[in-house]
């Protein structure tokens, strides 16, 4: 499952990248935001902006879009978790450190990182001492455990992921705590809690994503006394360093700080500002203006500028220099798929490849503002990415006398014809679908270009009769992770026992045995370091095999307040802005 984010904004301020001269300078506007000399273009990406321990002061996110909940089981938009490193804390977190750095797990609730058993299947973990819920009472192993079990009741508690279903339940069945018989509702049987301070998790095999679980807010510690079930975001229980004063849903939310936060038991969060708001808005032109005149600090939901906006800050040096434009966890893609005439011929694949004309691509997709032509199918966020890029996408320029030679090795050396899927809703995917067909015609290789509704990709190219029935040997899509390993991003594309007749990611039908194996060598590996390893091998056979095209890396230009201090883009956040980190310069 991807994470749901909303890049409609970033895709449209990437167009302006081509014709930001022709709308003309602008002033920008007038208040002192728009310094920005300090700063720069990109000045928080891959380093920390402003670094700063003074606190006071209040932080203002701006949202056009709510949260789709406050519940840490409930959430699944990529802000609403960034949010939760204010108010709910988990046995490890990803570090306060920008870029790569950030995709550490450290200690949180943790005193360490855990014992694992020798055979991978049992994780302990002991507590700090010192943690507490924001009424005073101390955090308990059996708070986690609870706030764990809450999960398994998607009755209840829906919309956030259930991975830790997948791992937990093995064949219990268990439905959580709310119709729990255990007198204690406690009755999840792979999680123990031998004590206050320890909690012991018991899987049924070898599993290196486990930890990346434990990091989700749906492994939050859960008060029982204070839980009340689906209306929980209406008031979640802190056990982080802010508290909820008030939510007001469409409208605002405001974080006040945690008395019984202590500094001596957190090593990730500063915890600067004494308050932060987010407004909630339906004028995002609105609430672009009061990003650029300094009134907003920053856009919570880190998608990007609007079109307007855009224009304004890319024609305006001052402006530019407090945007950044990160990666963001997305690579946009093209499908080549195997199971489809004349693509079962590995040649046929690598002539389409070496024909694909990426600047256009990248040009289809908004330009280099939204994204960066990329090599391979591991994103820059991920452990185990690297520049891999054998077909030469990077250098932005089909290969034609290489592509021509592939087709004579295919035994198609006057070109074919062939299918290309595309969601008929999405501008920038169309686009695409439109560029390659026209930088394929160099080979003669004639492309249809057939758009589909876009709710319909369960039963279109999720299903592959559908796909083989129509033909479809080309397909458009884009993809993120949950978490930032490769298991995370990859095993759904590329993992054939990850096949099925509705709702298939893996649109290439790759069933590789070798691929599969390398997944569960790598699910074993407890080492995070030596699984990238096995991830990298994965994504460079995929590339090698032709059988995907990458668009782009996505990109989003975000605004950020010149005021903001310890600003930086998280690589594990999807390349958001590290909400828990910033802090003001004025005090105010």
């Amino acid at each position: 499952m991807t994470r749901n984010r909303t890049l409609a904004a970033a895709a449209l301020v990437a167009t302006l990248a081509l014709t930001a001269t022709a709308c003309g300078g602008s002033k920008g506007g007038s208040s002192d935001a728009n310094k920005g000399a300090e700063g720069g273009f990109n000045a928080a990406v891959g380093k920390v902006l402003n670094p700063s321990d003074k606190k006071g002061g209040t932080i203002n996110l701006w949202t056009s879009t709510d949260a789709d909940s406050w519940d840490p089981g409930r959430a699944y938009y990529a802000s609403v978790w960034n949010f939760q490193r204010y108010y709910a804390r988990t046995l490890l977190t990803y570090d306060s450190k920008p870029g790569k750095d950030g995709l550490t797990l450290v200690p949180d609730l943790a005193a360490a990182q855990p014992e694992i058993a020798a055979d991978g299947k049992t994780y302990t973990f002991k507590l700090k001492s010192g943690v507490k819920f924001e009424d005073g009472s101390p955090i308990t192993s059996k708070d986690i455990k609870y706030g764990i079990e809450r999960i398994f009741a998607q009755d209840v508690i829906s919309g956030g992921p259930t991975y830790l279903i997948n791992s937990l339940d093995q064949g219990q069945d268990y439905k959580g705590p709310y119709t729990d018989a255990d007198p204690n509702k406690l009755g999840l049987k792979t999680v123990e809690t031998p004590d206050d301070t320890t909690i012991v998790f018991k899987l049924a095999k070898p599993d290196s994503s486990f930890l990346y679980l434990l990091a989700m807010g749906s492994a939050s510690p859960v008060p029982q006394k204070l839980d009340t079930g689906s209306k929980y975001g209406d008031k979640p229980v802190s056990s982080g360093p802010y508290k909820f004063k008030s939510i007001e849903p469409g409208k605002s939310v405001e974080l006040v700080r945690n008395e019984n936060w202590d500094q001596a038991t957190d090593t990730v969060r500063k915890a600067l500002p004494d308050t932060v708001k987010l407004t909630i808005t339906t004028n995002s032109d609105d609430m672009d203006a009061r990003l650029l005149d300094g009134s907003a600090d920053i856009d919570f939901s880190q998608t990007g500028l609007s079109q307007a906006a855009g224009a304004k800050v890319l024609t305006d040096p001052k402006l530019k220099a407090n945007t950044d434009d990160a990666y963001n966890g997305f690579i946009r893609y093209i499908s080549v798929v195997p199971k489809v005439a004349p693509f079962d011929n590995e040649h046929c694949r690598k002539a389409v490849l070496y024909a694909a004309d990426t600047t256009a691509l990248q040009t289809a997709r908004g330009g280099s503002t939204a994204g960066s032509t990329y090599g391979s199918m591991l994103p820059p966020n991920i452990l185990g990415s690297d520049d891999y890029d054998p077909f030469g996408f990077t250098k932005g320029k089909p290969n034609v006398e290489k592509a021509k030679e592939e087709l004579k090795l295919c035994g198609k050396p006057d070109g074919f014809k062939t299918n290309i899927a595309v969601r008929g809703n999405k501008e920038k995917e169309v686009n695409s679908a439109v560029a390659l067909q026209s930088a394929l015609k160099a080979i003669n290789v004639d492309v249809t270009v057939d758009q589909y509704d876009g709710k319909l990709i369960a039963s279109e190219i999720g299903s592959p009769s559908v796909v083989a029935t129509k033909g479809y040997g080309l397909i458009v899509m884009g993809w993120a992770a949950d978490y930032p390993n490769g298991s995370g991003y990859l095993q759904p594309l590329t993992d054939g026992r990850f096949i099925t007749q509705n709702g298939n990611s893996n649109y290439s039908e790759i069933n590789d045995p070798e691929i599969n194996g390398w997944f569960d060598a790598a699910t074993g590996e407890t080492d995070p370091a030596k699984a990238a390893e096995l991830y990298k091998k994965i994504n460079h056979k995929v590339i090698d095999s032709g059988y995907y095209l990458p668009i782009v890396a996505d990109k989003a230009l975000n605004y950020r307040n010149p005021r903001l201090t310890n600003v930086y883009t998280q690589d594990a956040l999807g390349g958001e802005i590290d909400f828990q980190a910033l802090g003001v310069s004025d005090g105010k």
